[in-house]
């Protein structure tokens, strides 16, 4: 699937009964925030949405490098 992440997100989860996704933190305050997409899949998807947020000090997942 191609296209902004947050619109293939809502595609894929379109019929789902939960939709979960991961937020990166950066730590402080900024950290406390939402990211673009996170925040827009709250908004606007149809079913419930769980953002779980990483530890700014865990590494990446092998699967970013």
């Amino acid at each position: 699937m191609c296209g902004h992440p947050a619109g293939v997100l809502l595609d894929a989860g379109r019929g789902a009964e939960l939709l979960v996704v991961g937020s990166r933190g950066h730590g402080g305050f900024a950290g406390a925030l939402l990211g673009s997409v996170s925040q827009h899949l709250v908004q606007h998807a149809a079913c419930p949405v769980v953002v779980i947020r990483g530890s700014a000090d865990a590494p990446p997942p092998a699967s970013a490098t």
